[in-house]
């Protein structure tokens, strides 16, 4: 996030690993969690919803296809959105408090709650749901390519429950299954993030999507739209590649139970690919 938003005339950051040693040394090891409570918050249901929401989906569309894995990804990160905007926003606003400073002077907000809280007070409905737009217009198709390649990914690699390396290829098309669907949206993340953070020291630059696009353009050139983006493909590959083979593990054995007699993965591993 301090790199999508800094300013490209005096820039705090050369880049990812220089982020990283300067905010260790002026906040501490702390800084690096700034906004941490909004994602352990929310993080949760929005997993619970998109997988139950994909997995709905594709039964409800029948045919098991590279197509309905997309569509049904698709509508899963189009309805997490209503979640997502509003945690997204605190943690941005959580991250940029205090950018630079060795010591905060001013804390405007104690937690990612009382950020939200003191946003709405401000703002109202429309200020917790600040860029819900571009977060929807970067979370649909995002999670369309996310279960697509992670679907594509298990049957090419043969992820078969009896497999003794079925854990170790769950993890690497998990891994890959996230940084595809990272790349896919990725400066869409960037004009999000940078529109959550729009006014926070008390001027507004932008004036929507478009705007934020063109003014970033034309004075940053191309490159803004990936700034950050190695900090983020490298958080992406082990957080998805835990994320999907836990669920994938976890319905697996639930079904060797015979718990869940119907129910099957996103990315179905039993049955020859459909490609």
């Amino acid at each position: 996030v301090r790199l999508q938003v800094q300013n490209v005339e005096k820039p705090l950051y050369r880049g990812t690993f220089h982020c990283f040693q300067s905010i260790i040394k002026q906040e501490s090891a702390f800084g690096l969690y700034k906004g941490i409570g909004s994602p352990m918050m929310g993080l949760t249901f929005i997993n619970a919803l998109v997988f139950g929401v994909q997995g709905n989906t594709l039964r409800a569309l029948g045919k098991d296809t590279p197509l309905n894995q997309f569509l049904a990804g698709s509508a899963a990160g189009a309805i997490q959105c209503v979640i997502c905007c509003p945690m997204e926003l605190a943690k941005t606003r959580m991250q940029l408090q205090g950018t630079g400073e060795y010591k905060l002077k001013m804390k405007n907000y104690k937690n990612s709650l009382d950020c939200l809280i003191k946003i709405y007070q401000k703002e109202g409905l429309r200020g917790i749901n600040r860029g819900m737009v571009s977060t929807f217009i970067r979370e649909t198709p995002s999670f369309g390519f996310y279960f697509l390649t992670y679907d594509c990914m298990t049957r090419y690699l043969g992820c078969e429950a009896e497999d003794s390396y079925v854990i170790p290829k769950l993890l690497f098309s998990g891994g890959m299954s996230g940084i595809v669907s990272w790349l896919s949206t990725y400066p869409m993340d960037v004009i999000k993030s940078r529109l959550q953070a729009d006014g926070v020291g008390g001027v507004t630059q932008y004036n929507g999507i478009l705007d934020c696009v063109r003014k970033s353009y034309h004075e940053e050139g191309w490159r803004v739209f990936t700034r950050g983006l190695t900090s983020t493909l490298l958080r992406a590959f082990p957080v998805n590649a835990a994320t999907f083979a836990t669920v994938t593990v976890f319905l697996m054995y639930m079904k060797s139970e015979d718990n869940l007699p119907e129910c099957e993965p996103g990315p179905v591993i039993h049955q020859p690919s459909s490609l």
